[in-house]
């Protein structure tokens, strides 16, 4: 089980490369990346904070349950904070599993949790102002007004 939170570039092919194992016959990577725009609104950068011990805590809990409801043999999470831009990598799950199926639904359960649940923030800021986001894909006060 890999759970961190990183200031640096997240290495996905280092930390996928690392998870794998001979049991595995799949591995579901979700690649939590950032976009340019936001409900057409542009997107500069993003700062991202969090409280790093209780996120680090909930991390580990999200992981070791799902390995357990889904079956899954390994799982990672490695978050980013600070200030990232177009393109980056914010947030990387890996998901290690014999079959595919388990693999997807848990990658899809921890990244869906961990944005609801796990205390890390993040700052759109855009050309007009800035917004800070919660686990919701697209909060309302980030319409163009």
């Amino acid at each position: 089980m890999q759970i961190a939170i990183v200031q640096d570039v997240i290495d996905a092919g280092a930390v996928t490369g690392s998870l794998k194992a001979g049991s595995d016959g799949a591995m579901c990577v979700f690649d939590g990346v950032v976009r340019d725009n936001t409900r057409g609104r542009r997107t500069l950068y993003l700062d991202y904070e969090a409280y790093e011990q209780m996120a680090l805590s909930q991390m580990r809990v999200l992981a070791e349950e799902a390995i357990a409801k889904f079956g899954v043999r390994d799982v990672a999470i490695i978050h980013r904070l600070g200030r990232l831009y177009v393109g980056e990598t914010s947030v990387l799950i890996a998901v290690a599993s014999a079959h595919r199926g388990a693999s997807f639904d848990a990658c899809r359960w921890v990244i869906d949790t961990l944005k609801k649940t796990v205390p890390i923030w993040k700052k759109e800021q855009f050309e007009d102002g800035a917004v800070w986001a919660d686990g919701e894909p697209f909060p309302e006060e980030i319409v163009r007004g």
